[in-house]
């Protein structure tokens, strides 16, 4: 599903040039779920911005399922990131305006999904998640757990193979981030490939292999047995 070879990201900050990610190799199967922790400016944040194509690597080849992300122009990867990713941050990111039933559809309407379709599509999505019966409430009107989840029905909206949360549970509390986490692997039991920054070590045990950052390069590559165990069992 994807693949690095040599990646690496470096920034120019007033003349000085800061090595972000230094060249990395990584390649991450179909129906993965990867938490990637670190300290702040270790990498893990760099790394995820390329892996979603929110950036540009400056040196390195990125193939993402089977394309290779260095030749597609800025509106084929406005399409990778529309049908092959989905998003889900800390702050959220919903319109505060529109209900959330509305947030939910927004991709799809940049997808060009005919509206009943996308209508359908966002509703069935809101019930997976647990809020069936607030689809005319606004994100204000919600928690934070219940916001992650709105965030969560909508990285879903096009149905992507790959699923980045960048530090998803950094604002909720205890048993919201538990909530959020189940629903993630629930999620990459459907199949997607789940990847996922935190620095919380709680939140990376649920993933089934951990990458460690550190001075931009990956100091650790980890299966959490406890995950392959709890799999065996079910």
């Amino acid at each position: 599903m994807i693949t690095l070879n040599g990646i690496s990201k470096t920034y120019d900050q007033g003349g000085l040039e800061v090595q972000a990610l230094h060249p990395t190799d990584l390649f991450i199967d179909k129906g993965e779920f990867v938490a990637i922790m670190g300290p702040s400016g270790s990498g893990k944040s760099t790394l995820m911005n390329l892996l979603g194509c929110l950036d540009i690597p400056s040196s390195g080849r990125y193939v993402l399922d089977g394309e290779e992300v260095q030749s597609l122009t800025e509106d084929e990867l406005a399409i990778v990131r529309n049908q092959k990713i989905g998003f889900v941050f800390q702050s959220f990111n919903l319109l505060p305006r529109q209900t959330i039933l509305k947030n939910v559809e927004l991709p799809m309407l940049y997808g060009g999904v005919p509206k009943a379709e996308r209508t359908e599509r966002a509703k069935e999505l809101l019930s997976k998640v647990g809020l069936a019966d607030r689809l005319d409430h606004r994100p204000n009107e919600l928690s934070g757990g219940q916001k992650q989840r709105v965030a969560i029905a909508r990285s879903l909206a096009m149905n992507p193979p790959i699923l980045l949360a960048d530090e998803p549970t950094g604002n909720l509390d205890s048993k919201s981030s538990l909530d959020i986490m189940h629903l993630f692997r629930q999620i990459n039991d459907e199949g997607a490939t789940v990847i996922l920054v935190t620095h919380e070590a709680d939140i990376a045990e649920h993933a089934k292999r951990v990458l460690r950052f550190g001075d931009g390069v990956i100091r650790e590559d980890v299966r959490n047995e406890q995950c392959a165990v709890e799999e065996v069992r079910a």
